[in-house]
């Protein structure tokens, strides 16, 4: 049992510091946060993703590309020009670590404003910080593993970060629902996205992209990370930017 609320809470602590912070907030800029809360938020996001962490800026810039290009070749990530769900997340970690590193040049239009702490993710990203949460991982499941069956849990929490993608970027561009008609292949993965906090309302998301909330457009389509984000607009821990009405249209 421990092992499994372990898992759950990498699985939602790791995914909303992914829609919250680096989607919505590094790509998008749907709302606005301090100085101080960011550099707070980078660490938040480092603590949660672990082993897997992103960097705002390689993620960031890289999925202003996905909606750029979504869909063709020039497109990061897409089921539409990759043989299989391995290859395409492979070409995805390369793209990532070139855009992360410098290697590559990149239209200023992508990285205008990408909040970047390049010390921190420097850091975040190196191998010292990514084995030593692997370790850290391995010392739990050790100490509270009940069964043979919970290891297989332990490579989940090791790749996490690369499952959500897998999720969102193949499943979520196959199976689904449209609400709006486009040109790429983005669909709602589900109903009531309970698993990937709202994430999976692609096809939303696809069609409103600057919008903070991706559901909405149906009366089932409840953003789970939205709700929280209207908690911490409240606190006035962020400042969320007004949101126009989206109508749905028969497709």
């Amino acid at each position: 049992m421990t092992i499994l609320i372990f898992i759950v809470i990498l699985w939602y602590g790791g995914l909303f510091f992914q829609t919250f912070f680096l989607h919505r907030y590094a790509a998008h800029q749907s709302f606005t946060m301090s100085k101080i809360t960011e550099k707070i938020t980078f660490v938040l996001t480092w603590f949660f993703q672990g082993s897997n962490y992103l960097s705002a800026y390689g993620y960031g810039v890289m999925h202003r590309m996905h909606h750029a290009y979504a869909d063709t070749e020039d497109d990061p990530h897409s089921p539409k020009y990759d043989a299989s769900v391995f290859s395409m997340m492979w070409r995805t970690k390369n793209i990532y670590a070139d855009i992360n590193q410098k290697r590559i040049e990149v239209d200023e239009k992508f990285t205008k404003n990408v909040p970047q702490w390049q010390r921190f993710d420097n850091f975040a990203s190196s191998s010292f910080s990514r084995i030593s949460w692997g370790l850290l991982y391995f010392a739990f499941f050790l100490y509270f593993a009940t069964a043979w069956w919970q290891w297989l849990f332990f490579p989940v929490a090791l790749f996490m970060a690369p499952i959500h993608g897998v999720i969102i970027n193949w499943y979520a561009h196959i199976y689904g629902y449209v609400n709006f008609k486009s040109k790429d292949t983005s669909k709602n993965l589900l109903p009531f996205d309970f698993l990937m906090m709202g994430e999976g309302y692609h096809n939303n998301h696809h069609k409103h992209a600057s919008r903070a909330n991706f559901g909405g457009v149906r009366w089932h389509e409840l953003d789970i990370t939205y709700k929280i984000m209207q908690v911490l607009h409240a606190f006035r821990i962020i400042k969320l930017k007004p949101i126009t009405q989206v109508v749905r249209r028969d497709v």
